[in-house]
């Protein structure tokens, strides 16, 4: 059900305002056109519609309830600098502008792709969007594609909104994965007396194991993007096992050139905006030797049944993808399990 907007809090408003503000950013200055498509289009479009209007921007909205009245429209009112806003699959197949700059998808829960097919490439759009609608009250971007002009670290603000909110029950819902998280670093097995970072460390979890695994000369630090994750990291207790912890950004890591002996990442990877930065930069702070584990308490394929979809042959985290993509970064794949019950890769930095 989606909210009515007089019913949204402040905080819900300014997260609704961020994100429409961003795309709002994202266009050009001329005419363009943008489709909006999955469950709650038409009102994300509305709502668009007014913030655009607000910026001083001419659009007109091109509905599914009306198409031809509006495309009648678009003939008559269409500007060189008007926003053509529409809704619904019938306008994603005919831009009234010969091609969408824009996209944005809409996903629901339960809809992890939040992709339509488009088989014309003359109609494919320039730019795609996709905005996560779990929380209908709480938009969060979670995919930018193609030619949108979004700030360069957009993904900072929208994975620090996206898990702000979930921090304080995320032990409550996940808390009997410690096991699975201590098998894993004893399995890889870091240094005795060297340096681990639990990169994206959310509430702490892998950090009693990765004490424990390079003992009391040993450090372990833990970082997030957010700091309401760093927070119940300290209400856990987890704290005391951690040598500092750090709030950042895991693409612009502040540790030196080779300080890092190993690093943990649960569930980290699929968060990255760009995969190869992101393994680029780990290779930058990881020493010859150091190691990179790569772990999720859940397999890959259980875990897209569980949200309603099945993996493609071409994931980041297959296995001929990641072995590719680590290469290219300066990594060798030792290491690959992916059984129901959890996914696990080991890599050494060459």
């Amino acid at each position: 059900m989606f909210p009515d907007w007089q019913s949204l809090t402040d905080a819900q408003h300014e997260r609704w305002e961020a994100v429409l503000g961003t795309l709002t950013a994202a266009l050009p200055a001329h005419a363009a056109g943008v489709v909006i498509d999955g469950e709650h289009a038409a009102a994300v479009a509305d709502r668009f519609a007014l913030v655009l209007r607000s910026a001083g921007r001419h659009c007109l909205r091109l509905t599914d309830r009306t198409p031809l009245a509006d495309e009648d429209a678009w003939r008559v009112e269409g500007t060189p600098a008007t926003i053509a806003l529409a809704d619904g699959p019938r306008w994603r197949e005919h831009p009234p502008t010969g091609r969408w700059e824009l996209a944005v998808w809409l996903r629901a829960p339960g809809d992890h792709a939040a992709r339509r097919a488009d088989p014309d490439s003359r109609t494919k759009p320039a730019g795609e969007v996709v905005l996560d609608l779990g929380d209908p009250a709480w938009p969060v971007i979670r995919r930018v594609s193609g030619a949108v002009a979004v700030p360069e670290y957009w993904y900072v603000a929208e994975n620090q909104a996206f898990f702000a909110v979930r921090a304080a029950a995320w032990d409550t819902k996940f808390g009997d994965d410690l096991p699975a998280y201590a098998a894993a670093v004893a399995e890889a097995a870091p240094a005795l007396g060297g340096t681990a970072l639990d990169l994206g460390c959310g509430t702490g979890r892998a950090l009693p194991a990765l004490r424990a695994a390079v003992g009391p000369s040993g450090r372990v630090i833990g970082l997030d993007v957010t700091r309401q994750m760093l927070d119940a990291v300290r209400s856990s207790g987890r704290d005391r096992d951690a040598t500092a912890l750090l709030l950042g950004d895991a693409q612009r890591l502040p540790f030196a050139a080779g300080s890092l002996d190993a690093t943990f990442a649960a569930g980290l990877l699929n968060h990255l905006d760009d995969l190869a930065a992101g393994l680029r930069e780990l290779t930058r702070v990881t020493r010859p030797g150091g190691q990179l584990i790569v772990f999720h308490p859940t397999g890959r394929a259980a875990l897209a049944a569980r949200h309603g979809r099945v993996l493609g042959p071409h994931e980041p985290l297959a296995e001929h993808v990641l072995g590719a993509a680590l290469a290219d970064a300066g990594w060798k794949l030792d290491y690959y399990d992916d059984p129901e019950h959890r996914f696990l890769a080991i890599a050494t930095r060459s």
